[in-house]
């Protein structure tokens, strides 16, 4: 078996892997004061609850985006799964020709999700991810990441209005059903809506100019993909856990 870990800003989410099947996947907080112990806990637990045995864990590859917890995490895997995890990283092979000015920059989970979009959906390529930020990535059909955008995420731009305004509330992302909205509730959730679909349709069509071949295909992942993308005619797939398949692909081009 294999144990995969997407270490995000918000989230962490991990999975079971047997062979080319997800038996299992899990999403907990991120959580910098957290020690190796409690972390090493938790798992044990979830494992525990869904009867996996630790013993057929054989090897486990993490993308993180949080160097402070690397090296708790590294000590988790060592101590309570008696296994050293492969961190996502230069010299590992990916499938893809990153083309960027510093592939060292490239964060792991963008990495990973290049990797799974390609395998999975061919290229071309352009992958949403809606986590801390919202991040867009281009992969051409011969394999070569060109590069992408970076956007603050739905939720930080939520708690920025709130705790920057003096008398805005805090609210819920849901789709309301109309822009014009006749309170401050509704017109704070409108405006962080259809502003969010507005910007993915602006930077995937300009993305597509760009990248200039034809059908190009829109995959979008992480925590708000389906409430988001379901709105936009230009998103072909929700694949919500992207990253994770990414991860198993580029263990086994190293393994």
């Amino acid at each position: 078996m294999l144990f995969v870990m997407d270490i995000g800003n918000t989230n962490i989410v991990m999975g079971i892997y047997d062979k080319n099947d997800l038996l299992f996947h899990w999403r907990l907080s991120t959580n910098k004061e957290k020690s190796s112990d409690e972390y090493g806990i938790l798992i044990i637990d979830l494992l525990d609850h869904n009867h996996v045995d630790i013993s057929k864990i054989e090897a486990a590859i993490v993308a993180s985006v949080v160097p402070p917890i690397n090296n708790t995490i590294n000590g988790t895997f060592n101590k309570y799964l008696k296994i050293k995890p492969l961190f996502i990283g230069p010299g590992l092979k990916t499938g893809i020709n990153i083309k960027i000015d510093d592939p060292r920059e490239l964060g792991a989970d963008r990495i990973a999700n290049a990797v799974a979009a390609y395998e999975l959906y061919g290229g071309p390529v352009i992958v949403v991810d809606f986590g801390t930020a919202t991040t867009y990535c281009a992969v051409t059909s011969k394999g070569e990441y060109l590069g992408g955008a970076i956007c603050p995420g739905i939720e930080i731009s939520l708690e920025a209005l709130f705790y920057k305004t003096s008398k805005l509330p805090k609210v819920d992302i849901v789709k309301t059903h109309t822009i014009i909205s006749k309170n401050t509730v509704s017109a704070i959730q409108a405006g962080i809506f259809y502003g969010y679909i507005g910007q993915v349709e602006y930077i995937v069509k300009h993305m597509k100019e760009e990248i200039n071949e034809k059908d190009i295909k829109v995959i979008a992942t992480g925590g708000l993909s389906n409430l988001i993308a379901g709105e936009s005619p230009l998103i072909d797939i929700v694949n919500d856990l992207l990253t994770l398949e990414g991860l198993k692909i580029i263990y086994d081009k190293n393994r």
